[in-house]
Formats: structure tokens, sequence, C-alpha cells
């Protein structure tokens, strides 16, 4: 006889009682490599905040990776993530987190179709520094045999292709377009509703960032317990050529002066 395995047995039951459950007050919606996870964290030790029950739910991407397509499974699916209301009281909030929400065109009107009150916090790293530090992670991963240089220079050739991988694995500079998918949000949300950090100051004042998110989504300050991670997410690197940083700077400086003009906001990158 064949059994289930427990993990799908708890799923599935979440899934029969999925329209008793909350759906997500908030949202950390990007970027990739940007501090989202540690920050998700920090949230989900307040008092009055449950998280999904996995982090990245990749619900409104379709899945997070090649072939996967979690949207089609629909919003049964999704609320299946999260704790039943009856358990959050009065003043309880849930919430996840999916950086590649911020990336993934399709991804915004998905959203607001569903949750268009919800917040939605977005960390950007310096888009030069988030390249870099994407690139040693896919490397780590198998996923890049390139180059550092090479890899950067390649990308507009890979993703002409259309490949699915391409755009989750080799996206380096792409997702560094940040006014252009700040811009898609914006068309459907109100700006209000929308926290936009440099992930900076996450990594040098966290705990500042970590009260003006409470007030953000509408829950008491707290302090997190001191060995809140407050490092930037990446691991140490090789040294980077100089021209790695010369290449970037010049293709990432006009799209950071358009990132500064919508938000009306000058970023130390």
């Amino acid at each position: 006889m064949n059994l289930l395995p427990y993990h799908k047995i708890k799923f599935a039951c979440r899934r029969i009682t999925w329209r008793q459950r909350a759906q997500p007050a908030f949202l950390i919606i990007g970027a990739q490599r940007a501090g989202t996870t540690s920050l998700f964290r920090a949230l989900s030790q307040h008092p009055h905040l449950v998280p999904s029950f996995v982090k990245e739910v990749h619900y409104f991407d379709g899945g997070g990776q090649p072939g996967t397509d979690n949207y089609a499974r629909g919003e049964a699916w999704y609320r299946s993530h999260f704790p039943l209301r009856a358990t959050l009281g009065t003043d309880g909030k849930t919430f996840e987190s999916s950086p590649l929400y911020l990336f993934h065109p399709q991804a915004p009107a998905r959203l607001h179709a569903l949750l268009p009150k919800a917040r939605l916090i977005v960390l950007l790293r310096d888009p030069v520094e988030r390249a870099i530090s994407q690139y040693f992670l896919e490397q780590r991963r198998g996923n890049e045999p390139l180059p550092l240089l090479q890899a950067l220079k390649a990308e507009e050739q890979r993703l002409q292709v259309t490949s699915a991988f391409s755009f989750h694995h080799h996206s380096y500079k792409t997702r560094g377009h940040y006014a252009e998918q700040l811009q898609r949000y914006l068309t459907l949300f109100p700006r209000e509703q929308l926290l936009i950090l440099p992930s900076e100051h996450w990594f040098s004042q966290p705990q500042t960032v970590l009260q003006s998110a409470c007030a953000f989504v509408g829950v008491p300050p707290f302090s997190a317990p001191p060995d809140l991670r407050n490092n930037p997410p990446s691991r140490p690197t090789p040294a980077i050529e100089p021209a790695v940083y010369a290449y970037l700077n010049d293709y990432f400086t006009p799209r950071n002066q358009a990132l500064f003009a919508l938000l009306g906001e000058v970023f130390d990158w």
C-alpha cells in the first residue's frame, strides 16, 4: 500500500479548510539577493505576525523555477499556505516573501487581482552588487559555467532565446531594472501601499528598518533578538576585476537615475 508523505497529508488537510484561512496582509516582493530572507525571519518573530508555512510560496510568479506553474493551481492552493483566520485573533496578520514577484512581469496584475489592498515591502540592493551576488549563487548551484564578465555580457543573448531557465538563472542585470519593475506595480497599487527601502539600510540599521516595516504593516514595534542577521545576503566572493565594476557601473548609471526620478529619492549607490 502506497502512503502519502506526511507533508503532503498536512497540505491536503489545510487545503480542505482554505476558505477559513487568512489572506496575507502584506508581502515582501523583492528583490532577490537583497536581504528579503533575513527580513522575513525577523518579522516572523513578531508576536502579532504569523508567516506563511513556507517562506517563498511562489504563487503569483508561477512557481519560481522553469517547468512549474503554481498560479494555475488556483486560490485554494495559495490560501492553503497560510494559517486559519481564527488562530490570528483580532490583531494578528499573516504574510509571505517571494522575491521573484518584483521581477516577474505577470506578478503585479495577478497579485492585484487577488489582493488589491495588500501592502508590499520592497528591498532594493545596489544593482551592481546584487548582480555579482546572484552570479556567484548561480555558479555555486551549478547553473553558471561562464566567467563573471562573460556571463554579464552574454545575458541579452541568453534572454533573447526566451529560455525560462535563463530568465530565472541568468538575469543578472535585468533584475536590476528596478524602475521598470516598480512602475508595473505603481500602475496598479497606490504608492502608499509600497514600502521601498535600500537594502543597505537594512544591512547597517536593521532595528530601525524593522520598526519602519512594523509601522508600515500596522503592528506595534518590537525589538528583534540579538541574533538578528544583519549582514548582506552573500558569502565571501573572490576578488572582482575592476573591469566588472566599470562595466556594471556604466550599465546601471542611467537605470539608477530613472529609479531615483521615479521615487523622488536618491540611494547611496
